[in-house]
């Protein structure tokens, strides 16, 4: 009975998807040390530069949660549409509409520190969330595929972005870069503070805040983190949540129950849409304080979509897959200049995470298969 037990301990574990997240990033490592192997270079020298360049200084902290901080927040978005049963792929058209808006009114709205950051944030927000319910609106009337839809909106996006940046009363004087956001739209820590006499003065006798502060450290992942909250409880503890995640499940079960599934739909990719132009309204507001024309995706909301699989389309669990991937990001390159080792091997190591999640069954058959032997051998 003890026996049975243990087994039935042992399957509960390895069919939870905590499991096969953590396996599958395991997995990743180790295809990327192969990998550095097979280049002619040694992993554990890798791997340990990659860890100091992330963990060494609290410079690289910080600059590894600005990193993060983006795709925490359109890894939510892609979570909210997924929940809902939606693929929103359309993250990053949604990421460019936010990022555009708050430059937009970053520069030309005057207001009070605070009052201006709340603008932004409800401006950016309800533009991208009316981008992202065009493809909701073209699904729930047309029968049209979000997937398709979205894909042409981030082009549209893009095009969009690109054309008003190089109006005259928006675009910087030879330049392909929009006019810089006001002070008083920044959410960088202490932005002017620490360049005054009394900043220097005070943070001299605190060198890990100083070091923190030299990378754009900013409210960013606070913000982030708060969203990734209420986004749990909408999903969890809402009627709202409940009803979309209804529709996700079996819209005709859900429709007969009452639920206008039509109407759900274009709800959850504006609230998704919406999310994902928070992100760029942050990164804005926090790092880059203007947009730039752009000639390819930037590629936070496809990120954003690999994020969310590794957090097995959970929201808190989108704050530690972003951190995740985020670290990764900023110090996967440092392996380049010491052991010119290619940084592409980082890529390779969150494709395969993000694949083997995606196909858990791989799993479940060695263990179905590994339970298969156990019981012919007891049955012998």
């Amino acid at each position: 009975m003890k026996k049975d037990n243990k087994y039935s301990v042992k399957e509960r574990l390895f069919s939870s998807g905590l499991t096969f997240t953590l396996l599958s990033i395991l997995v990743g490592f180790l295809i990327g040390a192969v990998v550095l192997l097979i280049a002619g270079f040694n992993p554990l020298d890798a791997y340990r530069i990659i860890i100091e360049g992330i963990f060494s200084r609290t410079k690289y902290i910080s600059y590894a949660i600005i990193y993060s901080t983006p795709l925490i927040i359109t890894g939510l978005s892609v979570t909210f549409a997924f929940r809902t049963g939606l693929f929103n792929i359309g993250a990053e058209g949604q990421f460019i509409i936010g990022s555009l808006v708050a430059a937009l009114i970053g520069h030309f709205l005057e207001l009070p520190l605070v009052l201006h950051v709340i603008a932004i944030l409800i401006g950016a927000a309800l533009a991208a969330g009316l981008w992202g319910g065009i493809a909701g609106f073209l699904k729930a009337k047309f029968g049209v595929h979000e997937v398709i839809a979205t894909i042409m909106l981030n082009w549209t996006a893009l095009y969009l972005n690109n054309y008003i940046i190089m109006k005259p009363f928006f675009r910087r004087p030879e330049s392909e870069t929009s006019k810089d956001i006001l002070d008083s739209a920044s959410i960088t820590f202490v932005e002017k503070w620490k360049y005054s006499d009394a900043g220097r003065e005070w943070l001299s006798g605190h060198p890990y805040l100083k070091d923190f502060l030299a990378a754009p450290a900013n409210a960013g992942i606070i913000f982030a983190i708060i969203l990734a909250i209420m986004i749990w409880y909408i999903l969890n503890k809402t009627t709202l949540g409940y009803e979309l995640r209804a529709v996700g499940y079996n819209k005709f079960a859900a429709e007969y129950g009452g639920i206008k599934v039509k109407k759900s739909i274009i709800t959850s990719m504006v609230i998704a849409g919406a999310i994902a132009g928070l992100a760029g309204a942050i990164q804005v507001m926090g790092v880059t304080k203007n947009v730039i024309v752009l000639p390819l995706m930037e590629g936070y909301g496809f990120d954003g979509i690999a994020v969310s699989l590794i957090a097995g389309n959970m929201a808190i669990g989108n704050i530690f897959s972003g951190l995740l991937f985020g670290a990764l990001k900023y110090g996967g390159p440092k392996i380049q200049p010491p052991l010119g080792a290619p940084s592409e091997v980082i890529d390779i190591m969150i494709g395969t995470i993000v694949f083997f999640i995606a196909i858990p069954r791989i799993f479940k058959m060695v263990l179905e298969i590994k339970n298969k032997k156990r019981g012919e051998k007891s049955a012998r």
